[in-house]
């Protein structure tokens, strides 16, 4: 067999393997009509199509935890519940909300972060308590929504951790929420949502309220979360330099 023709098998297998992946992580997500198929394969999910063996290597690295995609509280070891649940603690505690208003108020959709994958973050704001050494938080934001204000439908790249959001102040209504495929949650009813951010999600504030969100993300539970914590380390270092780019829609609070 000729050099170049054996090469060419080569591409095409790999190319068969890859989408054979995207298959199967993409019809993951519930309510999957084909606008996201193309968005996965063609859009915005790309890079988490590119990742999808290795994501699939995850989950199984999880086991006996299966990925739910969408997780209660209580879903959690009490250690991952420990650890959040001190987090909402001390979001309150610093009157987190009220120290960002001034800030964040001229900004349709602004984020600062406490701690990204695994660094502390410092900025305008201190709170000690989210510099703190946590043994499966890696990353503590806030997410802050401007009056009528949306983020698009988008895939998040990889899953050694699970996304978990709390909506620090109160909502009047049912304007404001999540959804992760055929899931919504309204933040008025539930301040705390967690899942598996590889599936496709959207967030709306369509009130004439801001809204405030912790955004926090907590390895997965699995019988030994070290390689998970390794993962996210090696991220944080190949990642640093094009942060922005995940962000490049949100004004990043710094200084």
């Amino acid at each position: 067999m000729k050099q170049p023709f054996r090469f060419l098998i080569q591409v095409l297998t790999f190319l068969l393997v890859l989408v054979g992946f995207g298959v199967y992580d993409v019809t993951r997500n519930k309510a999957l009509d084909r606008t996201a198929v193309r968005r996965y394969f063609l859009g915005n999910g790309i890079l988490t199509w590119l990742l999808s063996p290795f994501n699939t290597l995850l989950d199984l690295m999880a086991l006996p935890y299966v990925n739910k995609g969408v997780y209660q509280l209580a879903d959690l070891p009490q250690s991952h519940q420990d650890e959040i649940q001190r987090l909402i603690h001390a979001a309150h505690k610093e009157n987190l909300v009220a120290r960002l208003e001034e800030q964040t108020k001229d900004k349709s959709r602004s984020m600062i972060f406490f701690k990204w994958y695994g660094a502390n973050v410092d900025n305008s704001i201190t709170i000690p308590a989210f510099h703190e050494d946590y043994r499966y938080i890696k990353t503590i934001g806030v997410s802050v929504f401007n009056k009528k204000q949306s983020t698009s439908k988008h895939f998040g790249p990889f899953r050694p951790t699970l996304r978990v959001l709390y909506n620090i102040n109160d909502m009047d209504d049912d304007s404001a929420y999540i959804e992760v495929g055929d899931v919504k949650s309204y933040w008025r009813e539930n301040k705390l949502f967690i899942f598996d951010d590889t599936l496709q999600h959207q967030s709306f504030n369509k009130s004439d309220k801001v809204r405030y969100c912790l955004f926090v993300d907590i390895l997965r539970p699995a019988a030994s979360t070290q390689p998970f914590a390794l993962i996210v380390d090696v991220s944080r270092f190949f990642l640093k330099s094009v942060n922005h780019i995940f962000y490049k829609n949100w004004d990043v609070i710094k200084r």
